[in-house]
């Protein structure tokens, strides 16, 4: 299982609870697409996941810019999975990004708004933020091996359902 995260915003901590805290712990794979805020939060989430993968974001202070990269790539079940934490273009740069990396998959985050939208050559899935949804619903996402590819959803750190997610293996 992959759990994918954005946008913690926090001074002190990873603040997940309920099942976005589950998810950390349980997943092969943890992605973070920035804004930990903090080195404190940072290596909070690095404490509960055995393998996270992040990058940073705008908000994050200079000892997590140092420590991460503005985007990577990650391939699990056959999906190519890129993450960043915003582009200046919006959905455009978004999917460009992904195409540059032939990635399936675009993880990102910034708005705090969780969402699945789909920009033809990948889809582009922003978790939203477990910690500081700033007026949208909070969000974390789980993926897992499916029949074609991943399958999986965004969900509120208390389980509810949000939005359902199908990536196809290229």
């Amino acid at each position: 299982m992959i759990a994918i995260f954005s946008d913690t915003h926090s001074e002190r901590d990873h603040d997940l609870e309920g099942e976005a805290l589950t998810a950390a712990r349980e997943a092969d794979t943890v992605v973070h697409a920035g804004d930990f805020t903090s080195e404190a939060a940072f290596e909070a989430f690095q404490a509960e996941c055995d393998r996270l993968f992040a990058v940073h974001g705008n908000a994050d202070d200079a000892a997590v810019r140092d420590r991460l990269p503005t985007s990577r790539v990650l391939e699990r079940e056959g999906v190519r999975i890129a993450v960043t934490h915003r582009s200046d273009s919006g959905e455009l740069g978004l999917a460009m990004l992904g195409r540059s990396r032939d990635a399936d998959l675009v993880v990102f985050g910034h708005s705090h708004r969780p969402a699945v939208i789909d920009a033809e050559d990948c889809l582009l899935l922003n978790p939203g933020s477990h910690a500081d949804p700033r007026g949208n619903r909070p969000g974390f996402a789980v993926l897992e091996e499916g029949a074609d590819g991943l399958e999986g959803a965004i969900r509120e750190p208390d389980g509810t359902l949000i939005e359902s997610v199908t990536i196809d293996r290229a």
